[in-house]
């Protein structure tokens, strides 16, 4: 995500430069037919009315596009709120709730200590597997070939490097690591892990059965936010949307010179010329706004205008250590270049 007030240029010429160097040469040449063409006695200029007909028709078509491109970012963004939310609710209730007092045994503090971060290091686990899960490319993902050659069929996946780096070291023990490996789902099956554990905590009296209770309701509210995060990476904006507005987009812009260069034409013939920086400029706009709403599209796809998960997940861990009275924890992610992760 970026969180610079001020988008910087390097970033905008980044995405832009391709487009405007096309620009600069399909409109010369267009210009340069119509002043070939028009000594021949020939004149191949539109009518600028049907053009900027096609003009207002694809800017709605775009902003509608748009709008709805932005309302799955700010959902994803509101779920992930949750699980900032939650996940520290979840930290206070391990630590709270889990107390050797309702226990006819007892327990050395060293003992609870381990199930206190046992607990809470399995969440961590869960949310960084969650992250890597939705961060997979898709048949639908933009350069999804291109990105699956750069990084590998094993991104987000077990047995990965950022998963043995994210998610491995919280799991707990070797047993454990080896059957999350061989699951389809990863962040699923460590939700269940928790429920389990708790089920034992409350069968030896570590926990009561209201506490219980309301730690197994915080695991729920985990899945349904994982359900929600799913749902949103799984259904694409509908590709009739999706796709057609980037056509329409470009017949607008293959049209736009011929429109314009009649317009300035009726100013003098030297003035043709004025055509190629009046068109850049609105086809850029245009296009920006196609590419907008298409980077926008899917919310978890690791691009500049995405939920920032790392750095989200960076914030929950370390809440959650400090909880634990950890002294030695990892920095916050930074931005890079005005672009958060």
């Amino acid at each position: 995500m970026y969180v610079k007030r001020k988008i910087s240029p390097k970033i905008v010429l980044s995405f832009a430069w391709k487009h405007l160097v096309f620009f600069f040469i399909y409109g010369g040449i267009a210009v340069f037919i119509y002043h070939w063409l028009d000594h021949q006695g020939l004149n191949i200029a539109i009518p600028f009315l049907p053009v900027s007909t096609i003009g207002i028709a694809v800017a709605f078509y775009v902003g509608f596009k748009n709008n709805q491109s932005y309302d799955r970012f700010w959902e994803a963004r509101k779920i992930w709120g949750g699980i900032v939310n939650y996940s520290r609710t979840w930290g206070n209730q391990v630590i709270s709730f889990i107390t050797p007092y309702e226990s006819g045994d007892s327990i050395d503090d060293s003992e609870l200590h381990n199930i206190h971060q046992r607990l809470i290091y399995r969440h961590i686990a869960w949310m960084n597997a969650l992250r890597l899960q939705l961060r997979r490319p898709s048949s639908f993902s933009i350069d999804y070939e291109k990105r699956k050659l750069r990084q590998g069929i094993y991104q987000g996946r077990p047995g990965g490097e950022d998963w043995k780096r994210d998610v491995e070291p919280f799991i707990g023990s070797s047993n454990q690591c080896d059957f999350i490996e061989n699951t389809v789902n990863t962040a699923t099956q460590l939700v269940r892990m928790q429920g389990e554990e708790l089920k034992k905590l409350h069968k030896t009296g570590l926990v009561d059965d209201f506490r219980h209770m309301e730690m197994m309701r915080v695991l729920e509210e985990f899945y349904n936010l994982q359900g929600k995060c799913e749902r949103i990476k799984n259904t694409p904006l509908p590709r009739q949307y999706a796709y057609f507005s980037g056509v329409f987009v470009w017949i607008f812009i293959l049209l736009l010179p011929f429109g314009l260069v009649g317009e300035f034409a009726k100013m003098g013939h030297d003035f043709i010329w004025l055509t190629l920086p009046f068109f850049i400029l609105i086809a850029w706009i245009f296009i920006t706004m196609e590419l907008v709403g298409d980077n926008s599209e899917d919310p978890f796809e690791n691009f500049v205008n995405d939920v920032p998960m790392t750095a989200l997940c960076r914030t929950i861990e370390i809440d959650l250590r400090e909880m634990l009275g950890e002294k030695e924890l990892p920095p916050k992610v930074q931005a890079v270049d005005g672009v958060l992760m």
